[in-house]
């Protein structure tokens, strides 16, 4: 009879428990803790793209993604590959203006353009030509004509030239607008500045039948280095020495240095602020190509050739818009000085952004609120519903007095 020692199986015969190898057995709960921080850090930011996505306003998918990337801590990685896209992308030299905006040009103008007395006076007289800057102008080019009227009276008028002598084959338009006859507005979007407010995106259809025109603000809050009042509130405080746009109680706008040629009172019914003077006593302000980026934002640089906007009063209280493809800040000076104005700012810069529509009234058997849209300049590229629907950013709308 075998012993309980006999009995046991051979040593190689044993069941053997399986052999966990160090540290295998916690991989699994760190790879899933892992997991779970990733999925906890996602998700608000998943939640806010996705918000940002669906928000009211009429901006692009493209759009919405960049501006959300701008206001998530990236704004320095927009910033640049918007610098190294548009220094690498600058408009050919020379050539001649082409399809739309070159009939813009060459579209005629108001008699010669000479300065006339006015025929009321309620309204200003006729602006001067604006001198081209190229040696051999276009027939047409600087001259103006007249693209809105109010009661009879010159409301917008128009002029269309090559914005330097290097690149002929852009084209500029400027704006002048006749504070006589037309009521100014400043509207907020539905993003920018932020908040409710009483003159807000889109204009209202009861108002459609007496708009004029309306055109891009600037840049948004966050960039624009000033602030935004309007209402009897604050969006942002307005910041001494900076460029603003301020709307008096009688519906006159102003441009000018916050502090020096305007200050709080209860005349001021509307401001809004970005960055410097670009031109003051009637000139290019010296470093108006510095990178100062504590006056002049950190966007895309000023020397750099792209979509720009700006606005400007001449010395009688007429107001310049002047807008074109291709411009510098120098160069955007240069246009509003050459059409009168002794102070003017930027506006907004970019594709996207710059635009200025002149409205005429419905069709026949159309709605009271129905309008034809006209671009300034043919190939600006925002829609020409912009205003009339739920524009993202704040703007300036003109109404008949």
């Amino acid at each position: 009879m075998k012993s309980l020692s006999e009995l046991r199986a051979p040593e190689g015969d044993r069941l053997r428990r399986p052999t966990v190898p160090r540290g295998r057995g916690r991989a699994r709960p760190r790879k899933w803790m892992a997991l779970v921080v990733v999925v906890v850090l996602l998700v608000p930011t998943i939640g806010s793209y996705g918000k940002a996505l669906t928000a009211p306003g009429n901006n692009s998918f493209g759009i919405r993604s960049t501006e959300w990337l701008r206001s998530h801590h990236f704004k320095w990685m927009v910033n640049d590959v918007e610098n190294f896209y548009y220094s690498h992308h600058q408009p050919k030299k020379g050539g001649v203006p082409t399809g739309a905006v070159a009939g813009q040009i060459l579209g005629g103008a108001r008699g010669t353009g000479a300065t006339t007395a006015p025929a009321s006076a309620a309204v200003l007289p006729d602006p001067a030509p604006i001198q081209p800057f190229v040696a051999t102008p276009l027939a047409g080019e600087g001259q103006w004509r007249t693209i809105s009227t109010v009661n009879g009276h010159p409301a917008i008028e128009a002029a269309y030239l090559r914005p330097d002598a290097v690149h002929t084959s852009l084209v500029a338009a400027v704006a002048w607008i006749d504070p006589k006859v037309v009521k100014a507005v400043g509207y907020a979007g539905v993003e920018e500045p932020g908040g409710t407010w009483p003159d807000q995106a889109p204009i209202a259809d009861a108002l459609r039948p007496q708009l004029v025109a309306a055109f891009n603000s600037g840049f948004k809050m966050q960039d624009a280095e000033g602030g935004y009042y309007a209402s009897g509130r604050y969006a942002r405080p307005l910041v001494v020495g900076q460029a603003t746009a301020w709307i008096d109680a009688q519906g006159d706008l102003h441009v000018g240095q916050w502090g020096r040629d305007v200050t709080m009172g209860p005349n001021v019914v509307f401001a809004r602020q970005n960055l410097a003077l670009i031109v003051d006593n009637g000139q290019p302000v010296p470093d108006v190509l510095s990178g100062n980026t504590a006056k002049w934002g950190a966007t895309v640089g000023n020397k750099i050739l792209v979509w720009r906007s700006g606005l400007g009063v001449t010395a009688d209280g007429a107001i310049v818009y002047a807008a074109g493809n291709g411009l510098s800040a120098l160069s955007l000076a240069q246009l509003l000085s050459r059409a009168g104005a002794v102070r003017g700012m930027e506006l907004d810069i970019n594709s996207a952004w710059t635009c200025f529509f002149t409205y005429s009234p419905a069709q026949p058997g159309a709605s009271a609120a129905d309008l034809t849209v006209t671009k300034l300049l043919a190939d600006m590229q925002p829609s020409t519903s912009n205003y009339l629907t739920a524009s993202s950013r704040d703007f300036f709308a003109l109404f008949q007095r």
